[in-house]
């Protein structure tokens, strides 16, 4: 059992899996901040380009 004490003292005291751990989270924020970021973008888009496209259809009807 001293064993298995040792390896798990050694885990909780190790710097080197909390850096890992710090970065993983990091990166993880950085990925949702992205895809939250891209989707807010993409549906803005789809609005303009939504909204340009009526205007051009009314134009259009409008020219007829």
């Amino acid at each position: 059992m001293t064993g298995f004490r040792g390896l798990v003292d050694r885990l909780v005291s190790a710097e080197e899996g909390q850096d890992l751990i710090e970065y993983a989270l990091l990166a993880t924020f950085v990925a949702l901040v992205a895809i939250v970021g891209a989707t807010a973008l993409g549906t803005s888009l789809n609005q303009w380009y939504g909204t340009a496209s009526a205007n051009v259809d009314a134009g259009a009807a409008a020219a007829s």
